[in-house]
């Protein structure tokens, strides 16, 4: 690091008057009164500091608080919404496992085409409540699709073209964009 000279300015030379004396004594008697003031100064600006800082210290600790609560009351909103989900999804359901409980009750009584009457309205009535809440059905029409498709097996089918579904096994169903369950099917060679 290299050192700096500090530069003092060049006095006049002085000259056979009085005058500049008496104007180097006029400057040498404020300096004794600035370093007062500046240490009364420098106490105030520290006072002054030491307040600005307690306010921010303090605003600090209320923008905590205040976020502390908003991430509380967000989580209790979050938890009543859940709550409200699965609540409207169980008043949808209900009506299921009333059709369910008149279904078992045909069944006791052998009642077979009461007991398959039940069975379809049971699974019309599930159906619709799940539809009700989004879910969709994949098509399995057409070309294997990998992205909704899961081939479980690959067979030879007259008039079938290679890479087509050509037997649901099971159904498979999306909410929006995702896929909740692949429809699983068997693909021709």
């Amino acid at each position: 690091m290299t050192q700096q000279r500090k530069r003092h300015p060049r006095k006049p030379a002085p000259e056979a008057t009085e005058e500049p004396q008496a104007d180097e004594e006029a400057q040498e008697e404020p300096s004794v009164d600035t370093s007062q003031g500046s240490s009364d100064e420098l106490a105030a600006r520290l006072a002054d500091a030491e307040t600005k800082r307690d306010e921010y210290l303090a605003l600090a600790q209320r923008v905590q608080a205040d976020f502390e609560n908003y991430r509380k009351r967000a989580a209790r909103e979050q938890e009543r919404l859940v709550s409200h989900a699965h609540e409207r999804l169980v008043h949808e359901l209900l009506p299921v496992l009333d059709d369910l409980e008149r279904t078992l009750e045909a069944a006791e009584r052998h009642e077979e085409a009461a007991l398959v009457d039940g069975v379809r309205l049971v699974e019309r009535s599930l159906r619709k409540a799940l539809e009700k809440e989004g879910l969709v059905e994949i098509a399995t029409d057409g070309s294997f699709d990998p992205h909704v498709h899961e081939a479980l097996l690959a067979q030879t089918r007259e008039g079938a073209e290679p890479g087509t579904v050509v037997e649901v096994l099971q159904r498979g169903y999306r909410m929006g964009d995702k896929v909740v369950r692949p429809a699983r099917v068997i693909v021709a060679e």
